[in-house]
């Protein structure tokens, strides 16, 4: 009889499984113990508005927490992973069993692999999350919030807005509000920087699905070369022009709202329109994809932190984990603000923190016990 050959690595199935298994159930645990905490102290927050509006519980738990509760998850997800990786980490460090797989001759690199494995699980998670699942959840917690709390009913629009519609044509409107009216509205076209043409009217409507503008009365302004300006009262305004109800809100909150192929399409209307709002639009876009790539980074960082023994345990690795992470959480709201003002291109700023911190950590893993 011919015997069957058999490769195996002696342990290192188990310390994969082992080390998954203690991944995936720490980053769960704190997910679940952080949410029980968020959910107790805003519920205790908000009770009075659930109160006073009379909310259905099932409208509070199913409308609001349930589509409340994803989004925060993602936004801190980095944060998480990076806790619980050094937290047993840490633990396996100060109990020597990180020296006593070394010395089995299993290679740093080779310990990562479960971790890695790991953060692609969580990184895939979170994608997902960011790019098709939450955005449409965004849109029933907004509108529990506009039915249930007084200072969010009418917070969807800025009290004056102004939009690019085309190249030289812009649009100003005042007090637009939930039933698709506003109290002022005006087209303008410019050539250059000089104003040629206008159109004011006000108690304007809308109909969202047809785009058309309507007014008892409008007044129309032109102005020549010269300067001379003339001005004609008219009546039954009713036009058409290049822009949807939905792109009257604020654009920070109304591309929360957007699938990843929503807002592509949103993005591409709004560059052939020249609208000023276009690096808030490309903010948006590229931190749905960089907060779930800084998995991978921040798992090294961890790894590698908290992989050695050391004075202080536990706690001090926690500490200064927790450091790097907010110290990451701050690089990138500054970055979002210089791409958002145009200081920087739009992609390198929101990917600016990554590069910085995968940096960090190729030299952390350098120093890394092997």
């Amino acid at each position: 009889m011919k015997e069957k050959m058999k490769i195996s690595f002696p342990g290192y199935k188990i310390i994969d499984r082992y080390i998954l298994r203690k991944f995936l159930g720490t980053y769960l645990f704190s997910i679940a113990l952080i949410t029980v905490i968020l959910v107790v102290f805003d519920y205790a927050e908000r009770v009075d508005n659930f109160t006073e509006s009379h909310a259905p519980f099932s409208a509070i738990v199913f409308d609001y927490y349930l589509n409340y509760v994803p989004e925060f998850i993602t936004q801190f997800s980095g944060l998480f992973t990076f806790i619980s990786v050094i937290f047993f980490t840490s633990k396996m460090a100060y109990q020597t069993e990180i020296i006593a797989i070394l010395s089995g001759g299993v290679s740093f690199r080779r310990l990562m692999w479960p971790y890695f494995l790991g953060a692609f699980f969580i990184m895939a998670l979170s994608l997902s999350l960011n790019l098709w699942i939450i955005p449409p959840s965004q849109v029933n917690c907004v509108n529990f919030k506009r039915a249930y709390f007084k200072k969010y009913k009418n917070e969807q629009y800025d009290r004056h807005i102004y939009r690019q519609i085309a190249p030289g044509e812009f649009v100003y409107v005042r007090g637009f509000d939930n039933d698709n009216s506003a109290e002022y509205f005006t087209i303008e076209r410019y050539t250059g920087t000089q104003i040629t043409q206008s159109l004011e009217a006000a108690d304007v409507t809308v109909d969202p699905e047809t785009k058309h503008w309507k007014a008892q009365k409008y007044i129309t302004r032109t102005i020549d070369d010269e300067g001379n300006e003339t001005f004609t009262q008219l009546r039954d305004l009713d036009t058409l022009i290049n822009l949807d109800v939905t792109e009257l809100g604020r654009i920070a909150e109304t591309v929360k709202t957007m699938k990843i192929g929503e807002l592509n399409e949103f993005l591409d209307q709004q560059r052939a329109k020249g609208s000023d709002s276009i690096n808030i639009i490309e903010v948006a876009k590229h931190t749905r994809y960089s907060y779930p790539m800084a998995t991978f980074i921040l798992t090294l960082i961890g790894v590698s932190l908290s992989s050695r023994k050391v004075r202080g345990g536990t706690g001090l690795h926690i500490g200064i984990g927790i450091g790097l992470c907010f110290s990451y959480i701050m690089f990138n709201r500054v970055f979002e603000e210089f791409a958002k003002s145009g200081a920087l291109p739009v992609w390198l700023a929101v990917w600016m923190p990554n590069i910085i911190f995968a940096i960090i950590a190729v030299y952390l893993y350098r120093k890394a016990p092997k």
